[in-house]
């Protein structure tokens, strides 16, 4: 199964950018397509890697940069932008 995931990071620090940027670079070394943009991440997969993935970068952002807030949106199927 095809899995379809809008993310935003919201790290509660002040110095929000480093940890937004690593988050996104670790979501990007996982395989799994991912297009950042100014207001979320968006990540394409199948859905036991997704999920997977996401929860391994949520523990690992706890761990490395404390209390943050994610928000995200999950669709079932392919809703990868198409150009």
């Amino acid at each position: 199964m095809y899995l379809s995931v809008q993310l935003s990071y919201y790290p509660l620090n002040d110095d929000y950018k480093p940890p937004i940027k690593d988050v996104i670079a670790r979501l990007e070394a996982s395989g799994l397509e991912v297009h950042a943009n100014r207001m979320s991440t968006q990540v394409f997969g199948d859905y036991d890697t997704v999920m997977a993935v996401l929860a391994d970068t949520m523990k690992w952002s706890f761990q490395t940069f404390g209390k943050a807030v994610f928000v995200a949106n999950f669709l079932e199927g392919d809703r990868r932008p198409r150009s």
